[in-house]
């Protein structure tokens, strides 16, 4: 597997130094497209083809993809590989509908204006480091109501994580993460004490996109392990977070409780129609 060596920054970034290496990468294919005048509906070339072209490793270069796909920049396309997006006139056209008729009736978009930011991106817009301290993980059978609540059935693989998450050296959250194992079997074998869970959803066959999220939040004072865990010393109390987000398809993803310390946290939301 090749040397990974980050590349320059991109023009038009505030901080490439800041952004991982998929971002980077991601960054570098965006301009080399609008240089190159593509248009919608066009074919990148492989993933192959571009890992070698920018000298990183084929998942890299998946994240990268991922993230353009995320931001609306590209499309994938089941055994057919990855599109320019927007509207490609008549060419373009043909080829969604011939994917939509492969694959059937798409499912239901999500509602416009939300989207679900993890930990790590939250970090680097703001421009604070992440550490992270991974208290447990494993694989184990989802019990009858997580089973309800991520509609799987009783019994499933789940992937379970409890974790402590610090911004600039400040412990900030525990967090109990739980997702079905069948949408990213990477999350099995991969080191979250430095991985992103988000990023490693992206680089999933097909892609896992946390689109939207029902959130509610609630008030109370800290249990003796999370006094410790979270180094409350006083009556600080903590906000607990429970969230359940979904897919790209509307298909639940993460079933996540989060701790918070309740002087370290804000919750902000936006109600619309």
């Amino acid at each position: 597997m090749p040397t990974e060596q980050p590349p320059p920054p991109s023009p038009g970034l505030l901080d490439a130094d800041a952004l991982p290496l998929y971002g980077r990468i991601a960054a570098r294919l965006a301009d080399d497209i609008a240089a190159g005048g593509g248009r919608a509906g066009d074919r990148v070339p492989s993933e192959r083809v571009l890992a070698a072209r920018y000298g990183v490793s084929r998942v890299t270069m998946r994240s990268a993809l991922a993230e353009l796909a995320e931001q609306g920049v590209l499309e994938s396309s089941p055994a057919r590989g990855w599109f320019l997006t927007g509207d490609g006139g008549d060419g373009g056209e043909a080829r969604r509908a011939e994917d939509r008729e492969a694959s059937g009736p798409a499912a239901a978009p999500p509602p416009p204006g939300r989207s679900v930011q993890g930990f790590a991106d939250y970090a680097l817009r703001h421009g604070l480091s992440t550490r992270t301290r991974v208290l447990s993980s494993g694989v184990r059978a989802a019990t009858v109501q997580e089973a309800e609540d991520l509609r799987v059935a009783p019994g499933a693989p789940l992937f379970e994580m409890r974790r402590l998450r610090f911004l600039d050296e400040l412990v900030v959250v525990v967090e109990h993460n739980r997702l079905p194992l069948a949408l990213c079997p990477r999350l099995a074998d991969t080191d979250f004490a430095t991985a992103s869970l988000y990023a490693t959803l992206r680089t999933a066959t097909p892609g896992q996109f946390p689109r939207v999220a029902d959130y509610s939040v609630e008030a109370r004072q800290p249990t003796g392990e999370e006094r410790e865990l979270l180094e409350i010393t006083d009556v600080t109390p903590v906000l607990v977070a429970t969230q359940l987000a979904y897919n790209q398809d509307v298909r639940p993803l993460e079933l996540t409780v989060a701790i918070y310390r309740g002087d370290r946290y804000r919750f902000r939301a936006s109600i619309t129609d």
